[in-house]
């Protein structure tokens, strides 16, 4: 009985260790959550700003690009994974992987080569671990972005996009990432960047109302060429910002049940424990009861 209850008090003094340190990674992320909440909400009107402004000069004007013209035939599609660097954050990771890998199954049911680009190392090292090739890797800095990273991958992206896919480019672009719904919600979320598929911004005019003329300067492809590597640039940090709140949000939530099941452990440990020792006291008084009697009975 005594072995048993060293062991009841070792798990009990083990659960209150775990119990610690997932009530302060708990209260960290709840820190950080609001800050990433401001900036997810400061970068909004700005990503909505520049969807609207691509959209207008693709609606009303009639040229070719390659931001807004569909080619022929789809070769090689792109997809970037927004993972995050750390875990501990119940199926953040999981959610997204499993999304971007029945993206690529519809992709290749197209008949379309799939090429990766991975942002945090939980991608990386699935990646890694089941063998699979990434065009690029980002890691590092998932937690609080920086707009230089969404450069870095904006211009990778651009790069490869104007480039022919016999050469090693890309003919569409594919983004994967966790959207911040609220704390308790958190959906994975899959948008096609380019080409530009869905006017957005734009409503359809209503019944008689005409429809303003717009001028571009100096001519509408310089235009749609200076928008392209901001839309790109714009849309990925936005989707950076998203799944960083997603992540502390769902850190926040993972650590919150680990601190509750530590408590169920704690108590049932200690309920255990209390009965252990508690046999052990009746035990020691049955065998001096049972010593007396033999004593007496001498």
């Amino acid at each position: 009985m005594g072995a048993q209850l060293r062991v009841y008090r070792q798990k009990i003094k083990s659960a209150q260790t775990t119990k610690k340190i997932t009530r302060a990674m708990e209260l960290i992320s709840a820190s950080r959550i609001q800050k990433a909440q401001q900036r997810v909400a400061a970068s909004g009107p700005y990503s909505r700003a520049v969807t609207r402004a691509v959209s207008a000069v693709a609606t009303f004007s009639n040229v070719d690009h390659i931001l807004t013209t569909e080619p022929e035939k789809i070769e090689r599609a792109a997809i970037v994974i927004f993972s995050s660097d750390r875990g501990l954050a119940g199926a953040f990771n999981t959610n997204v992987l499993r999304e971007s890998g029945e993206l690529a199954a519809r992709l290749r049911h197209e008949g379309k080569e799939i090429v990766y680009y991975l942002v945090g190392r939980k991608a990386a090292a699935y990646f890694a671990f089941r063998r699979r090739d990434a065009e690029r890797i980002w890691t590092g800095g998932t937690d609080a972005p920086e707009f230089d990273t969404a450069k870095e991958i904006g211009d990778t992206l651009v790069e490869k996009f104007v480039q022919p896919a016999s050469e090693g480019g890309v003919d569409e672009i594919h983004i994967v990432y966790n959207r911040f719904v609220s704390m308790l919600v958190q959906v994975p979320e899959v948008v096609r960047l380019l080409p530009l598929e869905i006017v957005e911004g734009v409503e359809a005019p209503a019944e008689n109302e005409v429809m303003p003329l717009y001028e571009f300067e100096p001519d509408v492809g310089d235009v749609l060429d200076a928008l392209l590597p901001v839309y790109i640039e714009s849309r990925i940090f936005n989707a950076m910002l998203q799944s960083a709140a997603a992540k502390h949000a769902a850190t926040q939530k993972a650590m919150k049940s680990a601190s509750d099941n530590a408590d169920k452990l704690i108590k049932d440990y200690t309920r255990l424990a209390n009965n252990a020792r508690q046999s052990e006291i009746t035990q020691q008084i049955s065998e001096i009861v049972g010593g007396a009697d033999a004593l007496s009975s001498k």
